[in-house]
């Protein structure tokens, strides 16, 4: 197995900086966040405002400039909805918006003070180490009711020896309580839980080459730690 690199060093990478996956992505279009989670996110918060008397929260990890978060504030314009962008670049779009909040961060070590009605990632976690560990503590970060969903490839979770899990993997992600959807590379849950899954993370490489997205990524190093 190569040398990986940890987190701090994954993060110092040209492959982590340079990434333009999400950073001018828009709530809507043939790329947007509709598209690739499959859910029309100012709908979903509009509808949880509309239904009850206390803060809807959003939560999207990798968020780029956060040009969907502004785009999602103008198109649902409540006071009652609450969303919250967290990024490893300080380069937010526009000037602060009332109930937007950006968050300059590293999503393997940032942690919220609250519970979320709604968490996305759209196609970050291709660029972050430990694949599993962030969709995971993801999951408790949930309301009772809160929905998970965000882009997942697991041919880039890698074994020891360099090789992809395959379904070992895919089942264990379903069994943790995941929903996994491998021909669209998404999963997701609802409803907060602990999760444990039998993998312990080892590093990234971030020499993978282009994913299935055609862009470069990462992959990720797993052990496991219990039978599959």
């Amino acid at each position: 197995m190569e040398r990986l690199l940890d987190n701090e060093e994954l993060e110092r990478s040209s492959v982590v900086a340079n990434r333009d996956m999400n950073r001018e992505r828009g709530l809507a279009g043939s790329n947007g966040y509709g598209r690739e989670l499959g859910l029309d996110v100012a709908a979903f918060l509009a509808g949880r405002a509309a239904a009850r008397s206390g803060m809807v929260e959003w939560l999207d990890l990798c968020c780029g400039t956060g040009t969907a978060l502004l785009e999602c504030a103008a198109a649902v314009a409540d006071p009652g909805v609450r969303i919250t962008g967290v990024d490893l670049v300080d380069h937010f779009a526009g000037p602060p918006v009332p109930g937007v909040e950006s968050v300059t961060a590293s999503v393997a070590s940032w942690r919220p003070d609250r519970a979320f009605d709604l968490i996305t990632c759209v196609h970050g976690l291709h660029y972050v180490g430990d694949k599993l560990g962030v969709p995971a503590r993801s999951a408790s970060w949930l309301a009772d009711d809160g929905v998970l969903a965000a882009n997942l490839d697991l041919a880039a979770i890698r074994s020891e020896r360099g090789t992809a899990w395959g379904r070992p993997l895919s089942a264990a992600v379903r069994a943790a309580g995941f929903d996994y959807d491998a021909r669209r590379r998404r999963v997701g849950c609802v409803g907060r839980r602990e999760v444990s899954l039998p993998f312990g993370y080892l590093g990234a490489d971030d020499r993978a080459g282009p994913n299935y997205t055609g862009q470069p990524a990462v992959y990720s190093y797993y052990t496991r730690t219990a039978p599959l």
